[in-house]
């Protein structure tokens, strides 16, 4: 082992003297070796099914007495877990949407239920969004208060005091990097630190193309795949979820009145695709219409939100419909009953996530 080391110290050293070598690349492929080594005696390279049978079976039949027949991390949505079981380990999860259809909201309620209400790590790398704006929103949406009436001061007592309860309930392991310019090897490295010093069970980044990948890319599309390609590696080898927010192309918007995206609409690279296990779909019908306010379904379709998933590699498709609250940037689970439940102070104009 320790020869192993010293071989990959002196390839170290030599790759840092090559002034040819990308610095954030050399530093990827040093951490990624000198961890191969550290980990070698615990970790095996090649499995016997028959030294494995005994421990999968164990799993198997544990899962059989789970009620909640949850084998992943909830995401709080029920209908969404019924077709996904939680969100796997190993697995890239590809969350998408045009802007403002809320796919960052979606993400982050996502992250809220894992870690509130299942005690679950999530690692948030924020590319779009500055830690202030994204604790705003995680404030409002907890405290069911209008977010322009916190960014004013203008909240009431009442209102004020739900906020106070939802500081203490969000001081939980929530981990935000909101470094406007990371490349995908600075995020590699950056999870591998947080996986060995807080344990984290998921990974969510907002959002994809907004990654760098390698500077020798010439094409878009490339850059783009290798992005993809190395969060799904990053997910397998942390051995947790990795939740990847993307951006749909315009072209969705000249298609008439069918706007439902589809997975041709991925923006910049049909790798996205390929590589991710589970793709979703975000998706509000009435952005781009213009509805009729006196319609008497004006205010369920104000609120209508649809999942839609568009691929799942272990599992059915299918859509599922959600109740989403602009204001407080929130994704509600639909009432199993004709009339939507919507908190008290919910607008009724068409608004966009905050």
């Amino acid at each position: 082992m320790l020869r192993n080391l010293i071989s990959v110290s002196s390839k170290i050293v030599e790759d840092c003297l090559d002034p040819t070598s990308n610095t954030f690349k050399t530093l990827d492929e040093a951490e990624q070796k000198i961890l191969d080594i550290s980990q070698r005696l615990s970790k095996k390279k090649v499995l016997s099914i028959k030294d494995e049978i005994d421990r999968l079976i164990g799993e198997l039949g544990e899962q059989r007495q789970n009620k909640t027949k949850i084998s992943g991390i909830p995401t709080g949505y029920g209908d969404l877990d019924e077709y996904t079981s939680g969100f796997q380990n190993s697995e890239l999860i590809v969350i998408a949407g045009r802007p403002s259809h809320g796919k960052t909201a979606f993400s982050m309620n996502i992250a809220r239920n894992a870690a509130v209400e299942h005690g679950k790590s999530v690692a948030i790398f924020s590319l779009e969004m500055s830690f202030r704006e994204l604790v705003m929103r995680l404030l409002a949406s907890e405290a069911k208060v209008n977010s322009k009436k916190l960014k004013t001061g203008k909240s009431s007592n009442d209102e004020w005091n739900r906020v106070l309860k939802s500081f203490h309930q969000l001081k939980t392991n929530m981990f935000i990097d909101d470094s406007s310019e990371l490349s995908v090897l600075e995020i590699r490295a950056k999870a591998r630190k947080l996986k060995e010093n807080h344990n984290i069970d998921m990974i969510i980044v907002d959002y994809l193309q907004l990654i760098k990948g390698p500077e020798e890319s010439e094409r878009r599309d490339l850059e783009v795949a290798y992005v993809s390609r190395s969060l799904k590696a990053l997910a397998k080898e942390l051995d947790i979820p990795v939740v990847a927010c993307a951006q749909l192309n315009r072209g969705i918007e000249q298609r008439g009145k069918e706007k439902r995206p589809q997975l041709a609409d991925l923006r910049e690279s049909g790798a996205i695709e390929q590589d991710a296990d589970v793709v979703i779909f975000v998706h509000r019908p009435i952005m781009g219409m213009k509805p009729d306010k006196t319609d008497p379904g004006y205010e369920e379709l104000l609120h209508k939100a649809e999942i839609i998933i568009g691929k799942q590699r272990n599992g059915p498709v299918g859509d599922l419909e959600l109740v989403f609250i602009s204001e407080f940037a929130t994704f509600m689970n639909k009432a199993h009953h004709p009339r939507i439940e919507i908190p008290a102070g919910a607008s009724t104009e068409m608004g966009e996530p905050f």
